[in-house]
């Protein structure tokens, strides 16, 4: 079933098998896609569906060193680059939304930009700069409702620059402890006006967000990655957080949004996302489910075929293996990633890992 067409009302893919979205910190200048990033996702262009490293809407949301942003003409430039190689073998892409939040130090940003967040509280540990090494994480400014609404409206402009760009869609990053989901954990989230203090409170940034994005280019084109009990980026799991996603997948649904990306990091050490959850969230949910989270090929069938998800999202299989999709149809050997390459500039363990020889 891996490799089967797949044909919804919003998505129409040559297999099942997306492509996940993960950070590689390949711009140069200006957090710029350039022609190395079009090599690299078009190498990958057999996955059906590509979901683009985690891109910010905003110059506050750069908070790592060398990720892309999408809120200028040059950066809409860059991206095309990137959308008309991978259109060019086939594929189809979408661009995932990440704004960092908190999760930030001031020496990555641009000038003029800001760290922010719900709430005031540092986020704990420590991040990579480039020019200052390993640096605690900066105190963000706790937003205002003013800056809420700006935040939301830089998504929704971000949207319209991305179809501009090319892509076919735009995946909101609900996960992993970056901007969306620091409005939606209460561990992180400690307001006590209407964007905090309760289910609909730590709902509210994020289907504002989402509102605002199918307004700007169509439920269609839209979709949402969430990670209910991850612990990353100090987030973890908290009293009423199974109601809370149900709510909110619930709402997405009326939206009409393309799709739900639920991971599970339990693969990587994390706390595991129920079974009982993943199957609330699924029948919560009317449009595309997907499921991300140390997947193969065996675990990928055997999901598609128990129909506890419509698409399969596989990550670190991508990042070695150019031509994932044909080794997984013939059961090949995989090219094993080299860590030390994952963040850092150049093609080396970017996009020089071989494919299998015709």
């Amino acid at each position: 079933m891996l490799f089967d067409a797949f044909d919804s009302p919003s998505l129409k893919l040559k297999n099942r098998i997306v492509m996940s979205p993960m950070t590689r910190n390949r711009t140069v200048e200006a957090n710029t896609p350039n022609a190395l990033m079009a090599e690299y996702y078009a190498q990958r262009a057999t996955a059906g569906l590509i979901i683009t490293e985690g891109t910010s809407p905003s110059p506050n949301g750069l908070g790592y060193p060398r990720i892309p942003g999408l809120f200028n003409d040059a950066q809409v430039k860059g991206w095309k680059l990137v959308t008309d190689a991978v259109h060019a073998k086939g594929g189809r892409i979408f661009i995932q939304l990440m704004h960092c939040g908190r999760v930030s130090h001031v020496a990555s940003l641009p000038a003029g930009a800001e760290v922010v967040g719900p709430s005031a509280e540092t986020c704990p540990g420590e991040v990579f700069t480039d020019t200052q090494g390993m640096q605690p994480y900066s105190p963000p400014r706790a937003m205002t409702e003013a800056g809420i609404a700006k935040a939301v409206e830089e998504y929704a402009q971000s949207a319209r620059l991305a179809i501009k760009a090319g892509f076919d869609g735009v995946e909101l990053h609900a996960a992993n402890g970056y901007l969306i989901e620091q409005f939606l954990n209460a561990n992180v989230n400690k307001r006590s006006d209407g964007y905090g203090g309760s289910i609909a409170g730590r709902n509210r940034f994020a289907l504002e967000v989402a509102r605002a994005t199918v307004a700007a280019i169509g439920a269609e084109c839209t979709g949402a990655r969430l990670s209910p009990h991850g612990a990353f980026n100090a987030t973890g799991a908290y009293g009423d957080v199974d109601a809370q996603f149900v709510e909110l997948v619930q709402e997405f649904s009326k939206l009409g949004l393309a799709y739900v990306h639920v991971l599970d990091h339990s693969a990587m050490g994390a706390p595991a996302v129920p079974a009982e959850l993943k199957a609330k969230l699924r029948a919560a949910f009317k449009g595309v489910f997907i499921l991300a989270g140390g997947l193969d090929r065996a675990s990928g069938e055997a999901a598609l075929a128990e129909k506890r998800a419509d698409l399969i999202a596989i990550g670190r299989g991508f990042l070695a293996n150019p031509d994932l999709v044909d080794r997984l149809r013939s059961n090949a050997a995989l090219n094993a990633p080299d860590m030390t390459t994952f963040y850092t500039p150049g093609a080396k363990g970017y996009t020089d890992y071989p494919a299998l020889k015709g």
